[in-house]
């Protein structure tokens, strides 16, 4: 069994492993760089995985998998499956609030970590770990169901309709915990749809998935 938080890599410079797992709440010489550059390497390396086992997809379905495999949530369950939780550097407040245990800072890890890890073994080991990692999934994923934002939008083009409106209502919450609250409205129906979740995007999928649910209730009706 690999050694927790390398991610089957064995680092050559130490330091350089250390400071991918280092919160910007703990020192000035923190991880952000890296995950900048962890997060181009991980949607080139994916997208290269997806298009080399799925020949028969199409461009969307293959941006669908790889938003899918490589986002806040999943990258975050790719850290706990590492361990990185039990080694993050971070500082007092982010200590006190659970940050080792927040998905936003365990996803950012994992991509300073895949950086780390390029800058420490090369082009080859990097591609080697992230193809070890993610392949299974891109296998299994060939089914992914489409996100609600995409089936709510082919749904209005099927019947000739205009696309939603999606808009921010509110941000609440310390910085560490903000809640975001979104409103989507589509021209059939009267009112608008709201959710609300940790991040936009997340809050524009709940009020999309409420739309489709009345739109779907009609279409029966109709039926």
């Amino acid at each position: 069994m690999s050694e927790s938080g390398t991610l089957g890599h064995h680092f050559a410079d130490a330091a350089l492993r250390e400071r991918a797992l280092t919160h910007r709440s703990a020192a000035h010489a923190n991880n952000e760089r890296l995950e900048f550059l962890g997060d181009a390497l991980l949607n080139l390396l994916v997208a290269e995985l997806i298009f080399e086992r799925h020949p028969r997809a199409s461009e969307g379905e293959m941006t669908r998998l790889r938003a899918a495999l490589v986002n806040g949530n999943a990258l975050a369950g790719m850290a706990r499956a590492q361990q990185l939780g039990d080694l993050l550097h971070l500082g007092p407040g982010e200590l006190k609030s659970g940050g080792h245990r927040r998905d936003s800072i365990l996803a950012d890890a994992f991509e300073a970590l895949v950086a780390a890890v390029y800058l420490d073994g090369g082009w080859e080991a990097c591609r080697q770990r992230v193809r070890d990692l993610f392949a299974p999934l891109v296998e299994a994923g060939e089914r992914t169901p489409k996100d609600a934002k995409t089936r709510l939008q082919e749904l209005l083009q099927a019947c000739g309709m205009q696309l939603p409106v999606y808009e921010l209502l509110a941000t609440a919450g310390e910085e560490h915990a903000r809640v975001f609250t979104v409103s989507c409205r589509v021209d059939s129906i009267e009112r608008s749809f709201e959710g609300s979740a940790s991040s936009r995007r997340a809050a524009e999928q709940i009020a999309a998935e409420q739309v489709l649910a009345v739109m779907e209730n009609q279409g029966s009706d109709e039926h």
